[in-house]
């Protein structure tokens, strides 16, 4: 039980500072330039790779969490080798970390090496995208019995998973859609925050809704409601809670953007770029230089 509160917390902390991360800087460039171009990911000037490192880091330390130190015996195989039927949502929550650790090391790859830069918008955002449709698969078909309480937070979990997967495929069509990225912002910090509601109020004893409670199951924990009265108004809580969250992130996400709109109106803000970038503006510099000398 404490390690499904832990995973969850530890994965939605990611993905709300993440997407916090990404809004940040949606707006900023949005205001303070007059053209706008789509990034999966966003440089810092004195560490270049902080957001991936961090992806890779937080990822690293969720799958050891799922493989090694949730089970009793710290490793998820049986004793002849074979996987365990109680440890087979570990690995299914291993290989949705593992997707998104795939997308930050490949990222960085291609932002270090200049020979692969041609393509590297279009194949960082495929896989980002590889990465939500994973975690969107293995949810839908998640080996849990998702039904009842459990079952009605993955089903609107997934809804927030389909909007990043679809902003993001936008992305590679769409470069300078500035609503794109700041809805697919908006939805990763919105996966953030339920991931995070959704550990506290599932596996925290005694925050279940009334008439409903804790029960072990298979070597886990298991939301069970007495009767289908308490059961419907449990179901009930969670779309009221869905329903509230998404009023609150919709008031946030417009006074963040009034206050960044106004900081950062129309300055000119030095900001890193990413290698694909950098070629644009030099290829950019060189189309300039050769039409001068033609007319020259």
């Amino acid at each position: 039980m404490g390690t499904m509160l832990e995973g969850h917390e530890i994965l939605g902390f990611g993905f709300f500072v993440i997407g916090l991360w990404h809004l940040f800087n949606n707006i900023k460039i949005h205001s303070s330039s007059n053209s706008f171009k789509s990034t999966i990911w966003f440089p810092t000037t004195r560490f270049r790779y902080l957001e991936l490192n961090f992806i890779i880091a937080s990822c690293t330390m969720f799958i050891a969490m799922e493989l090694f130190i949730a089970p009793d015996l710290h490793q998820p195989f049986d004793s002849d080798g074979s996987i365990p039927a109680n440890h087979l949502h570990n690995f299914e929550h291993s290989l949705m970390a593992s997707s998104f650790l795939v997308y930050a090391a490949f990222t960085m790859f291609f932002d270090m090496k200049s020979i692969i830069t041609k393509a590297q918008h279009e194949l960082t955002h495929f896989l980002a995208s590889m990465a939500f449709a994973q975690q969107f698969l293995l949810i839908h078909f998640h080996t849990r019995d998702h039904a009842g309480v459990e079952g009605q937070y993955h089903y609107l979990l997934q809804i927030l998973i389909v909007v990043s997967l679809t902003t993001t495929i936008m992305g590679i069509g769409f470069p300078n859609s500035f609503m794109m990225s700041f809805v697919r912002s908006l939805s990763i910090t919105f996966q953030g925050l339920w991931l995070m509601i959704m550990g506290f109020f599932l596996w925290t004893p005694g925050y279940q809704a009334k008439g409903c409670s804790l029960h072990p199951e298979m070597n886990t924990y298991m939301v069970r409601c007495s009767d289908d009265k308490a059961l419907h108004r449990a179901v009930s809580l969670v779309n009221l809670q869905f329903s509230w969250l998404l009023i609150l992130v919709t008031v946030f996400a417009m006074c963040f953007f009034l206050v960044l709109s106004k900081r950062y109106d129309n300055k000119v803000e030095y900001v890193s770029l990413t290698k694909e970038e950098q070629l644009d503006l030099e290829s950019q510099s060189e189309k300039k230089c050769i039409m001068m000398q033609v007319q020259i």
